[in-house]
């Protein structure tokens, strides 16, 4: 018991002491979450009002698909891409992995299918009111779908917090295919993982902390975001 308290006020004082190597995963975290994030939600927001808007078959089956998309374990989708992206693989010799591109595009696919399941679910439940209403009142069809888009802008942006907190968490794409290289690819969770093993508490506490943080603070958002839209 003495060595867990040993171990947390040694992490407080990592974290109020704004030690670099602290911060420098923690930036590199919350860079590598956010551009993929926002890069899911430029693909998945067009890709879902697109599901949601046309009359096409099969919606049903997709709508299935893209739920168990959003359960797919991350080291799934790591090794995934590590099969393109090794050396003797079709992408190989672009020289991706274990760089932080390679990651990005790990958590860019695990991001998309929650963003676009979300924006699908949201815009389908909507859009043929407020199209019929727009329509209605001589807007053409680009001003028909602004109209639609700014009426579920907050489900929107609860749907981007939902990528974000997906991505920000992950461990698997990290490790497979950042290898946790120190100022390069190390994020949070394979930080964790790695001082743990070291048997440094104290450091795997304090960045535990800070992901602890930011998940409270994606959670009150998107709880926010969720209740502003039931208002």
């Amino acid at each position: 018991m003495n060595y867990i308290s040993q171990s947390a006020a040694k992490a407080f004082e990592l974290i109020a002491s704004f030690d670099p190597d602290v911060y420098f995963i923690v930036w590199t975290s919350i860079k590598l979450a956010t551009t993929s994030a926002l890069l899911a939600t430029l693909a998945g927001v067009p890709l879902g009002l697109f599901l949601a808007i046309k009359n096409i078959k099969g919606k049903r089956i997709i709508a299935t698909l893209l739920n168990t998309l959003m359960a797919v374990p991350t080291v799934v989708v790591g090794l995934l891409v590590y099969s393109f992206l090794t050396r003797q693989a079709l992408l190989g010799s672009w020289g991706l992995l274990f760089t932080p591109s390679a990651i990005i595009i790990g958590q860019f696919i695990l991001a998309c299918p929650i963003i676009t399941a979300m924006v699908f679910s949201t815009a389908q439940g909507n859009n043929k009111h407020i199209l019929k209403t727009a329509y209605g009142l001589g807007a053409n069809h680009y001003q028909a779908i602004k109209t639609l888009l700014w009426e579920i802008k907050t489900p929107l942006l609860a749907a981007l917090m939902a990528g974000f907190g997906r991505v920000i968490g992950e461990v698997g794409i990290s490790m497979i295919l950042g290898g946790n290289i120190y100022r390069v690819t190390r994020t949070m969770t394979t930080a964790i993982a790695l001082e743990t093993s070291k048997g440094e508490f104290s450091l795997a506490l304090a960045l535990g902390f800070v992901l602890l943080l930011i998940a409270l603070t994606i959670n009150g958002c998107v709880q926010y975001f969720s209740y502003q839209a039931e208002k």
